[in-house]
């Protein structure tokens, strides 16, 4: 039997499973949220130990990321993001969840060709794509300054 593409269009959406799209985006704005409000209050501890605003701010980073990296680890962060999507997705815990998710599953290969060199399979290509889209924004900044 041969399927017309309005046919399968209406097939596959009375099969899919909904989305409670408001809820999944409730889920989402209160993780995403409490992740940068733990950010903020790092960077309240610090000003508050007298370091100062650069000092503070690298606090939040170095804290954010070791703290994405050991849920990692320990399995938790894939459990929180299988129920608030996109709210894990800020981008110095999505990032650093992103470099250490395939290091810590390819481990067991060894250290040069599974942790290594798994590391950036998911990472690389934000990498390289965001350089060349730095660079290529650069120009077009450059150019536009030149005028």
């Amino acid at each position: 039997m041969e399927l017309t593409a309005a046919q399968y269009t209406k097939l596959a959406a009375k099969s899919a499973p909904k989305s409670p799209a408001v809820a999944d985006c409730v889920k989402a704005f209160l993780v995403g949220g409490t992740i940068c409000t733990v950010g903020q209050l790092l960077i309240f501890a610090g000003d508050a130990l007298g370091l100062q605003e650069r000092m503070a701010n690298m606090l939040c980073t170095v804290s954010l990321i070791a703290l994405s990296i050991l849920l990692t680890g320990l399995g938790w962060y894939s459990k929180i993001a299988k129920h608030a999507g996109a709210g894990t997705l800020v981008p110095i815990t999505g990032f650093a969840n992103a470099i250490a998710a395939p290091a810590i599953e390819f481990k067991s290969e060894g250290l040069v060709l599974g942790l290594s060199a798994q590391m950036f399979v998911i990472a690389g290509p934000v990498i390289v794509y965001g350089t060349v889209a730095s660079v290529i924004y650069g120009l077009i900044y450059l150019l536009i300054q030149l005028m």
